[in-house]
């Protein structure tokens, strides 16, 4: 048996959580479930949550880099309708699309890459 068995959620750093999880909330269509000043989760109740956490000093992950540690992957019905979308809800379309067209390279309002695909 394994000591982990469900990821409960995954947080991002950023230098301003209300902002970032604004962006995700408009994005996903996920609801507010515990804000402070300084941490702000979101989910819709079924899976994992998605939470932004305040750091002093923070700065953006560079795309492509090797600053970049981790990304979110979404699913979406239409890559680049749903693209457009987010870049008009605050999300950065980088020059560098790796994946010959197989997904699309976003990255969110505090420089963390995320990626859509069908």
């Amino acid at each position: 048996m394994s000591v982990l068995t469900k990821v409960g959620t995954v947080v991002l750093d950023c230098a301003d959580p209300a902002a970032l999880a604004e962006f995700y909330r408009k994005a996903t269509g996920w609801e507010v479930t515990y804000s402070d000043d300084d941490v702000i989760y979101i989910g819709d109740g079924s899976g994992p949550q998605l939470a932004f956490q305040r750091i002093e000093g923070y700065e953006a992950p560079a795309w492509p880099g090797p600053a970049k540690q981790a990304h979110l992957d979404f699913t979406v019905e239409d890559m680049e309708a749903a693209a457009e979308e987010l870049v008009a809800l605050g999300a950065g379309r980088p020059d560098v699309q790796p994946g010959d067209g197989e997904w699309v390279v976003l990255t969110d309002p505090a420089g963390h890459p995320f990626c859509v695909a069908s």
